[in-house]
């Protein structure tokens, strides 16, 4: 109960934290612009004909759908972490009566509505500039999509948080973060997406988290999937979260026992 009195405060915190660093804030938001980066590359090469079943629209829709979802669903909670361990601030956070946790999700949930500034008129141009039939037009996906967002964004943040935690023990865990990206940029659809992939590959990336953070819900919003196929995925996604959420549970309540058995 007391935790969900304080969440007003956490929000406008987190609120008021992203506005006071709105420049770094922005270099953020500017990385994540590759979809954009990528979208003439891949329409060029759909121009003559059809690649894996994108049209040049098609891929137009894909990246744009994308860029927006990067936006909705960024973190950056295992970098928070590393920081608070290096330099002791954790030590303060440990004496507050909230979990810390609910601080790192809501600094990230809070920022939202900036990253929405940029991922707002990128979604209108991708409802202009696409055909009808390149965009879903099912009620049921456009329902499933916000949840699908949650998980995606969910996944993120528990799996950012389960390798800060690993900075606990390790003191810096910055580069098991450049590993998940690796993995990300990679096999989630962010780059390439699933459908282009080789035959034999492209059964790999449901088995992993990464897909069901970014290429599952642009899937869902560009009406890539069967109905069958979508409930499928929405199940498999919170299984994940599922999953990473208890991961970083644990994650986080060992090493702070270790972490404070050597005097953090």
């Amino acid at each position: 109960m007391r935790t969900l009195r304080t969440l007003p405060a956490l929000f406008k915190l987190g609120f008021v934290s992203a506005t006071a660093y709105r420049a770094e804030f922005l270099v953020w938001a500017l990385t994540s612009t590759l979809p954009l980066i990528m979208l003439p590359l891949w329409h060029a090469v759909a121009e003559e004909a059809p690649l894996a079943g994108f049209t040049a629209n098609g891929f137009t829709a894909y990246f744009l759908v994308g860029f927006v979802v990067r936006q909705l669903v960024g973190n950056w909670a295992s970098w928070t972490i590393n920081y608070e361990v290096k330099t002791g601030a954790l030590n303060q956070r440990l004496l507050r009566p909230v979990h810390p946790m609910w601080f790192y999700a809501t600094e990230s949930l809070a920022s939202i509505p900036l990253r929405s500034i940029l991922a707002f008129p990128v979604a209108v141009v991708a409802l202009l500039v696409v055909d009808r039939g390149d965009v879903a037009t099912s009620g049921w996906a456009w329902a499933l999509a916000a949840p699908a967002i949650l998980g995606a964004w969910a996944i993120g943040f528990f799996a950012h948080v389960a390798i800060g935690a690993l900075s606990l023990w390790m003191h810096q865990s910055i580069k098991v973060v450049d590993l998940w990206y690796a993995g990300f940029f990679v096999l989630s659809g962010y780059v390439i997406p699933i459908a282009v992939f080789p035959a034999w590959l492209q059964p790999v990336p449901h088995w992993l988290p990464f897909e069901y953070v970014h290429g599952f819900p642009i899937e869902l919003m560009t009406g890539a999937l069967s109905f069958d196929e979508a409930l499928r995925r929405f199940a498999a996604q919170w299984t994940w979260v599922a999953f990473l959420g208890a991961l970083a549970a644990v994650l986080w309540h060992r090493g702070l026992r270790r972490y404070g058995a050597y005097g953090g």
